[in-house]
């Protein structure tokens, strides 16, 4: 079927599973917003009070529900209004992806009203980040968006649209939900090795983050540390990933214990 850039972003967004979007309206993104009030009953948008805050509250959303968060912004301030959020979810390592406006194609590069290079801008913050300028490469440059934030170490990724590219049409295939790409970092040998060190260690620590959340692995991380009678730290991101038990040093760091920091920097082996 042919439809619009503008409509081609909804239905990627309700096909990769994204309930809510968070946002701001500018005028290089109205048509986008056109079709999300078109299609209110499938997607719900929360408009902020400031891109900033959309940011921020898509990093939430993913934090809370396991799932992509997604924010829209405009042109110009709208876009650059995101990058502490956006910055904040890379540090962290949350999946997001920030959709911004930009002015029409032909206008890039003339110092156009509200015209910002935001990809550049956010290089160094995000895994990844695309500007769209064909409305036939947008469908499948949003679905390599969500299959990059969850694959791996999840991340931000950014998508800069053109104006021009959310009014022009052409012809959308649904597809199914991306699938992240997972490494096998680690073989039964590594992990052998790992159990001997553990074994011949004297003042072994374990320190565990938010990985353990994002990978669902708190049931293994606390029958390993009942197992081996192990003391444990984590970083802020790993705060509640598991029961740490009577050896349980709590939080390390500038603002953490100072059992926790004691026993890290006198450990013989940190895991």
């Amino acid at each position: 079927m042919k439809i619009n850039g503008s409509q081609i972003l909804v239905e990627v967004l309700v096909e990769q599973g994204a309930d809510v979007i968070f946002g701001y309206p500018g005028g290089a993104v109205l048509n986008i917003y056109d079709a999300l009030y078109k299609n209110s009953d499938r997607i719900k948008h929360i408009i902020t009070a400031h891109e900033q805050g959309a940011a921020h509250a898509a990093d939430g959303y993913a934090r809370a529900t396991g799932k992509t968060g997604v924010v829209l912004a405009t042109s110009g301030p709208g876009a650059t209004n995101l990058v502490t959020g956006i910055a904040t979810a890379f540090m962290d390592s949350v999946p997001m992806v920030a959709i911004t406006g930009n002015v029409a194609s032909d206008l890039i590069g003339l110092d156009s009203f509200q015209e910002v290079y935001i990809a550049g801008i956010t290089m160094p913050i995000t895994k990844h980040n695309f500007v769209v300028r064909n409305v036939e490469e947008l469908a499948d440059t949003l679905r390599e968006a969500f299959r990059i934030a969850v694959s791996d170490r999840p991340g931000p990724v950014l998508v800069d649209i053109t104006k021009d590219v959310t009014a022009a049409e052409c012809e959308f295939t649904p597809a199914g939900k991306v699938v992240p790409v997972k490494h096998d970092r680690f073989t039964g040998e590594d992990i052998e090795k790992v159990a001997g060190m553990i074994n011949n260690s004297e003042r072994p620590v374990v320190l565990y983050g938010g990985g353990v959340i994002s990978s669902n692995a708190s049931k293994e991380l606390e029958e390993l540390l009942e197992k081996g009678n192990l003391p444990c730290t984590n970083t802020l991101m790993g705060t509640a990933a598991c029961k740490g038990g009577p050896l349980d040093l709590h939080m390390i760091g500038h603002h953490g214990s100072r059992s926790a920091n004691m026993a890290v920097a006198e450990s013989d082996l940190v895991i």
